[in-house]
């Protein structure tokens, strides 16, 4: 395939930065969308060029790394990580816009890499079980109902990658805090602490600057891991009851 690519270059987070315009030739349908990239950099060194600064790292849909905004949509035409995106969703004689994602929180670091600490910090802030549940016990031994069980698997497999505050048009974590704090607030281990959790999560959510959900769902309608909406209305419910019982209120 032949190929026209027009990619967001900025040398760093002050640089104005702008779209700039290249051709690539005997693209293969088989090759993955950050090999076709892998393809270009290689171009662009042997003539001596700044090569396509991208996130990436196990190029498996497993860490979340590749955040790409392709042709206005986080991570492309399909709904999943940007390396299991496949360049035979594309024509041959396509013009394909790549860009970073655009968020206050998500800061350009250079040309398509971003700045996604704020979502460690929120992490940091009470994504975990410091509780001591004690010496590790049969896998049985705290009976917990397969639809829990379930709930909180599918909310764990959140990868964090930000497309949800890419897909959303205010740029909201709702979607990404709500798997986070749903995968603990789920399990027995994790409610001695669903209240401090809840709080510090949101609040460290609000100093990074995301923007409000008004519901729009664009965020799991974008969401490679297909997270649930439902995980944001646990969140409000969590949120305001640890609000209404709080001591601090």
């Amino acid at each position: 395939m032949k190929l026209t690519l027009k990619i967001w270059r900025q040398k760093n987070s002050q640089d104005k930065g702008k779209m700039v315009e290249y051709k690539l030739n005997d693209v293969s349908a088989d090759m993955s969308f950050l090999e076709m990239l892998d393809v270009l950099n290689e171009e662009l060194t042997l003539k001596g060029e700044d090569p396509v600064a991208f996130d990436h790292d196990c190029r498996e849909g497993i860490c979340g790394m590749c955040s790409l905004y392709i042709n206005g949509k986080p991570h492309g035409p399909k709904q999943t990580t940007t390396c299991q995106l496949h360049m035979r969703s594309f024509n041959d004689g396509d013009t394909i816009y790549i860009e970073p994602w655009r968020a206050k929180a998500f800061p350009v670091v250079k040309d398509l890499a971003v700045d996604r600490g704020a979502f460690d910090r929120i992490i940091q802030a009470g994504g975990y079980i410091s509780v001591n549940t004690g010496v590790t016990v049969d896998a049985n031994e705290i009976p917990i109902a397969k639809e829990i069980a379930d709930k909180a698997f599918d909310a764990a497999t959140c990868i964090g990658c930000g497309a949800c505050v890419a897909a959303c048009k205010n740029a909201s974590a709702m979607l990404f805090v709500s798997a986070k704090v749903s995968q603990f607030t789920l399990l027995p281990q994790g409610k001695a602490e669903r209240k401090r959790r809840v709080e510090a999560m949101v609040e460290q959510m609000d100093e990074e600057g995301f923007g409000a959900c008004t519901n729009t769902g664009a965020c799991a309608a974008e969401c490679p891991k297909e997270i649930s909406l439902e995980n944001i209305a646990r969140l409000n419910r969590e949120y305001l009851f640890a609000k209404l019982t709080s001591n601090n209120v």
